[in-house]
This record gives structure tokens, sequence and C-alpha cells, in this order.
């Protein structure tokens, strides 16, 4: 969707949504599959992959460290080939864009490298921490420094080659540092042991961290909850498949439980390595049903409206927050979501700048510094900010399935993650036959 496109109305959904569908290939298992692909041994095959701007832009900043990728992105696959734990260039700038993993996890990359290097990103980028990360690469032995204030970029990174030893990374901000640092741990002469610091967040993404990583080769043991072991030896090139996103997936599953219909989410199992499969439980508290097929590839269905308000302790699927709250609009009673209070350094912050549109739709919202309350009231049509956030984009959407006059300002931010977004949801909920402005027919 061109992203001069000012605005869309989100039409009212004619019934209860229900159809099957599956969701693009996930953005976080498909960065990490870039990167463990790249600096393997060998020439490793990618099926499944996301094309979205992240995506692109972490395949393009591993070019710009001169390693080769051939990516047929309409197909979803990628042919990469690996460096053997070096990175081919000694000097290179970065552009990063939005993307908060390909700034995380390149920035360790280039501490393998012998040579100088500049990562930058947007705006609001240079105003995401990244300190907490750069210390522990000083703490190894790089010259690693945030060119904004606050421990911010653009990063410069002079490296002479990563000895390895051991070092302690803070997680309180993002999962990503110590992803980061585990994934080029295997390329460095000595491995690495990370002691993880302070209140670890998002700990499912670390999990996907560590699958990853041992689908190429390479050892990553948990000593206990605090410690990672993880020896020299590299990566190895290998077929990879990338399964769905589940986080796409939570708009389809939660435009079920808003409408009381019944989605069926293709590919997607309780046992992905996903961390946010496990937003299907959140829904299951609220009063929907969720079945969980095992069978194949997997599925998960969710059916039933969402009835009632939870307390809910989100930390460990954050991403998925904001369409959680848009699902508590419709339920009997309040939702209060906790721990959370990282998200405010996501893409934009998802914690009072989520409460401040709730509340243009009609919501009784309370603010807290790590996390909100939301009171269902009447709600009414509203023309909502997305603040350049894809998630906020698909989630405030849809809230406009059962409101009428919702408004989605900058609907084109959606293709960070997810360029089909609109198509995808309009087709699902029964609205593929809506005069769509022109922008968005196809």
């Amino acid at each position: 969707m061109p992203p001069s496109v000012p605005a869309i109305e989100m039409p009212t959904c004619p019934g209860p949504v229900r159809g099957t569908i599956r969701p693009p290939g996930s953005k976080s298992i498909t960065n990490r599959a870039l990167v463990c692909a790249a600096l393997a041994r060998g020439r490793s095959q990618l099926t499944g992959m996301l094309d979205s701007q992240d995506t692109r832009v972490m395949a393009a900043g591993l070019q710009a460290l001169g390693f080769r990728i051939a990516a047929d992105w309409e197909r979803g696959s990628a042919e990469v080939d690996g460096g053997g734990g070096s990175v081919p260039a000694t000097e290179a700038v970065l552009d990063c864009a939005a993307s908060g993993t390909t700034m995380r996890f390149l920035s360790a990359v280039c501490a393998l490298g012998s040579g100088t290097y500049r990562l930058d990103g947007t705006t609001r980028m240079r105003q995401r921490p990244i300190d907490d990360l750069l210390a522990a690469l000083r703490a190894l032995g790089v010259e690693a420094t945030a060119e904004s204030p606050g421990g911010c970029p653009p990063v410069a990174i002079r490296s002479r080659g990563l000895s390895g030893g051991r070092v302690v990374v803070h997680g309180g901000t993002s999962s990503q540092f110590a992803s980061g640092l585990a994934m080029a741990a295997p390329c460095a002469a000595r491995g690495l042991e990370i002691e993880f610091a302070g209140r670890l967040v998002s700990l499912p993404y670390l999990e996907m961290t560590r699958r990853v990583m041992e689908a190429f080769g390479a050892a990553c043991t948990a000593v206990d909850d605090r410690t990672w072991r993880i020896p020299p030896g590299g990566y190895a090139a290998r077929e990879f498949s990338i399964e769905p996103d589940a986080s796409a997936a939570s708009y389809f599953l939660a435009a079920a439980a808003i409408t009381g219909g019944r989605v069926t989410v293709d590919g997607l199992s309780r046992h992905s390595i996903q961390g946010d499969v496990a937003f299907c439980d959140a829904l299951a508290r609220m009063g929907c049903d969720v079945a969980w097929d095992e069978a194949g590839a997997g599925a998960t269905t969710v059916s039933g409206r969402a009835t009632r308000g939870i307390d809910i302790d989100m930390n460990a699927i954050s991403d998925t927050v904001p369409t959680l709250a848009v699902v508590a609009l419709f339920a009997e009673g309040p939702t209060t979501i906790r721990n959370v209070a990282h998200i405010r350094e996501k893409e934009t912050d998802r914690i009072g700048d989520l409460a401040r549109e709730l509340r243009r739709l009609g919501a009784g919202v309370e603010e807290f510094s790590d996390g909100l309350r939301i009171d269902p009231r009447p709600l009414h049509g509203a023309e909502v900010v997305t603040y350049d956030d894809h998630r906020m984009a698909m989630s405030l959407s849809l809230a406009g399935l059962r409101v009428p006059g919702v408004r989605i300002l900058d609907p084109g931010c959606v293709s960070k993650t997810f360029p089909e977004y609109w198509r995808r949801i309009a087709g699902l909920a029964g609205l593929a036959t809506v005069d769509w402005p022109a922008p968005w027919r196809g």
C-alpha cells in the first residue's frame, strides 16, 4: 500500500468473522534465520520467509556486510552463502530503518568483523536505547559507541574480531540485546557465557533464538535461568522452513473474539517456537474456545466471543498487548495488562499512545508505568493515530469491525511486517466486496 495514502475507514463486519487463514512467515524467525545462515559454513536455503520492510532491511544489512543473499521475496525463499563465522566487509554503513532486530542483531554481528561499521535508522530508532548491548560488547573488547543522547543510535563499531569469554547483559529494555550476543557467540574464538542481569523481558524470544541457533548446528546450553553457555564451533548451512507469524495471527484470532466468530490459523500449533501463540490462552481466559490441531503442520482455531475482562501479565507476549487491549473494549468488566513497561520503547510508546487512542474511541483507560486498565464503555467512531507503528494500525483497525466510523491514519505503516494486512483482513471478514478507495484494491 502506498505510504502516501492518508487514511482508511474500516467497514463494520456484516456478521461474525469466519474462515481459515495462513499468515505470512514469522518476522522474528526470518531475521534470526538470515543471521545464522549468513554466519554458517556453506549455502543455506530458507523457505517461508516474510516479505516485509523489516526482513528486507535485515537482508540488505547483511549484504552491506558482504554476505551473499539471493532472495525471491515473492516466493518467500532465499539462498544464503555463509561467511563461516567471519564478516567479509571491513567497513560498512548500515541503514536499519525502523527495524529494531536489525539494529540490535547486526551490532553484535559487526563485532565479529575486523573493521569499522556504522548503523543508523529512523528518527524513532535514534530514540530507542541500545547501550546495554554496547556495554556488553565493550566488556568483550569491542569499541562500541552510541552517538545519540541516552545511549541511542547511531551506533559505531570498531572491532578486531570477538574473542569471547564471559559477559553480563541487562535485558530490561529488550531481549534482542541478549539474542544478538547469543547469535554471534558460536563464531567467537572462545565462545561465550552470557549472564542475564536484572529483570528480563519477552523471554520466549530468547528461547526462539536458542532453537534457531541449534537448528543451524550451534550448541546453546541453559546452565540455569540466568546463564547461557555457548561454545565455539560456528554454524552449519541447512534447509530451513519458517513457520507463520504468531503475532500476525493474533489479529485474525482477535477478529473472531470481537465478533463471536470462528477463525482457524493454519500452520501454527501449540508447539510453535513463537511465544505469542500464548495469546490464545488469554483469549480462552476471556471466554473464547480454543482448539489445537497438532496433525501435520498444525492449526489453531478460536471461536466465540471474548465476554469477560481479565487481569494478565503480558511480559512474555508483549507484542500482542495492543491486540488484546482492543479485544478488551468489547468484554464485560475491566481488563488490566501488567508488567510490560518495556513496550514504551518500541516503535512508539505502546502504553501511553495506545491509551490515548483507545480513549478516542470512548473507552475508559487508566495508564500505569508498566501497563494499563481498560474499562469498556459505549464506543464511537474516531480518527485514530498510528504513530508509524504497524502493530497500532493493525490492532486498532479491529475495533472498526464492530464500531462504525473508525478511521486509521497512515495505514501504509503495516508494511513494516505485514504489507498484505488490509487485503487479508478484508477477505477474512467478508469485506472483500466493499468499495475500498482505489489504493487498497487488489
